[in-house]
């Protein structure tokens, strides 16, 4: 029987608030970190700049496999952690170690001996290509760390425990920040190394971040990395870990897939729209921020309450969550708008005047973009993974982006060779044309389910 009290609209605010404005720190100091990569290739070249634009969206394709993995930990953690079993929290965490150290191995190996082919895909510069491979094979190094960093913070954020995972971003960023100017302006007698100093600073940035979460680990013992839950065997819990993570690492790599698409599509437009969308994506980002911290927020809420079985607190909460993601995502746009004018005058003797023109106008697109995308990472990250709802998410990506979204842009593109903006304009769009299935399937319910299970 339901016994728990639905928290009134004030006090919900003020937890929601307190959950998310340290992820939103957290994903703010992450985009700033890779926004000093852009910002300061800008003092390089344009075709630096695009070069490790395009060839981040490799790694991208990394981050969306962490994301998958990170959900199911968060969501597996949130849901024992509101049951009151902080062992099988701490196996999760084991689990999902185990998972991203061996998946980030496999990634830095295909970076790091086929960068040449990975650049093949992103673009026919020759001269891009070359700097993009120097770059990517420097960068790879990243992989076998940000693994720790990620799964274990995002351990952290579902429990509760969010401040240590902000404080962790802000060395990041100081050490990021402060090895890019050094090797790029050469300070303190050091080379100039371009490109390649930019991805030693963010090398240098992710190993501190990985040290600083077993530090934490080791010390503080909110969540602790154990050894014997890395090498033990899962079990059952292995099982339930795969019934979340698959479908949702299979979601987050078919999104990043398809965006790595759009921009192979972009990058063979031309070096001009690389750039201004390397700069757009900056921004963007930037605006995402809010909307992004509350619909992770949003996973951490209703997985706490179906872990106590509270399933209409669930259902109401996640409205709530909804309707504060839209605020925030308008407020977002609005942050765009004003950053627009600021961001035109700074690249104005960076790009070439067709980059900058389309510079204007595509960040004006991005704003109904984010919109977008903030209410349906709410609803298919935040409430159906929250409710152990991994599946259609995967489904609706798969089927929508590259049955729809991927085909339209490249036709657009290379069959009907439309004029840069409109290829643009129809890649901003693709949020919308899955968005009244997935409020369908929200306003169903058949989402929410308690899968937690005792004597694990």
């Amino acid at each position: 029987m339901e016994t728990a009290k639905v928290m009134g609209r004030r006090e919900f605010i003020w937890l929601a608030t307190k959950l998310a404005i340290p992820i939103m720190i957290q994903n703010l100091i992450s985009t700033l970190v890779n926004m000093s990569d852009t910002v300061m290739l800008g003092y390089v070249s344009q075709t630096a700049m695009s070069a490790s634009s395009l060839a981040n969206n490799f790694t991208f394709v990394l981050f969306c496999l962490y994301f998958g993995m990170s959900a199911a930990t968060s969501v597996l953690c949130a849901q024992y952690w509101g049951k009151g079993d902080k062992t099988t929290v701490e196996k999760i965490v084991g689990l999902a170690f185990k998972l991203s150290v061996v998946t980030s191995a496999l990634f830095f190996a295909v970076s790091f001996f086929g960068a040449r082919y990975v650049m093949y895909i992103f673009s026919d510069n020759p001269e891009t290509i070359e700097l993009g491979i120097k770059y990517l094979r420097v960068v790879s190094c990243t992989y076998l760390f940000m693994g720790i960093s990620q799964v274990y913070t995002s351990a952290l954020r579902s429990v509760g425990k969010v401040v240590f995972p902000s404080v962790t971003c802000v060395v990041s960023l100081i050490v990021n920040v402060f090895l890019n100017a050094t090797f790029i302006f050469g300070w303190f007698g050091m080379p100039k190394l371009g490109i390649i100093g930019v991805a030693l600073g963010t090398v240098t940035a992710r190993v501190v971040e990985a040290v600083m979460s077993i530090m934490y680990s080791l010390i503080k013992g909110d969540v602790r990395i154990r050894i014997k839950y890395i090498f033990g065997k899962s079990g059952v819990l292995f099982k339930d870990f795969l019934k979340i993570g698959l479908p949702a690492v299979a979601n987050d790599v078919v999104w990043g897939l398809a965006a790595s698409a759009f921009a192979a599509i972009l990058g063979h437009i031309g070096d001009d729209m690389v750039a201004a969308n390397a700069v757009a994506v900056m921004v963007v980002n930037v605006g995402a921020i809010a909307c992004r911290g509350f619909a992770n927020a949003t996973t951490i809420v209703i997985s706490t309450e179906l872990g106590k079985n509270n399933i209409e607190q669930a259902k109401i909460y996640g409205g709530r969550m909804l309707r504060l993601t839209i605020a925030v995502s308008l407020i977002g746009g609005v942050v765009m708008l004003i950053i627009r004018p600021f961001m035109i005058q700074y690249y104005s003797d960076k790009l070439t005047e067709t980059a900058l023109s389309y510079l204007g106008t595509i960040m004006i697109m991005t704003i109904w973009r984010l919109v977008g995308e903030g209410i349906n990472t709410c609803l298919i990250c935040g409430c159906f993974r929250g409710g152990g709802d991994s599946k259609y998410g995967m489904i609706m990506d798969t089927v929508y982006m590259w049955g729809v979204a991927v085909p339209l842009m490249a036709l657009a593109a290379f069959v009907f060779k439309l004029h840069p903006l409109w290829v643009y304009f129809i890649m901003s769009m693709d949020e919308f044309g899955k968005m009244p299935f997935v409020f369908h399937h929200y306003l169903k319910f058949k989402w929410m389910k308690n899968i937690t299970r005792d004597n694990l």
